[in-house]
């Protein structure tokens, strides 16, 4: 399997790779493993759905 890093996620994903970080240490990124200190995630991965904008709001009503 193909991995990327933080960095490369965040660009891809147009987000901050804090905001990634964040992600995996919440288990919101299936696949993503740590190894020693750097975050290794899946090039297929999805961006989750952010939940403090409208839209995640609206889909975590459902």
């Amino acid at each position: 399997m193909d991995y990327m890093t933080l960095k490369e996620a965040a660009e891809k994903w147009g987000v901050t790779p804090r905001r990634i970080n964040y992600y995996c240490a919440g288990g919101r990124i299936p696949g993503a493993v740590k190894m020693a200190t750097i975050w290794l995630i899946p090039k297929d991965a999805e961006k989750p759905v952010d939940m403090r904008t409208k839209q995640g709001k609206e889909l975590k009503h459902e």
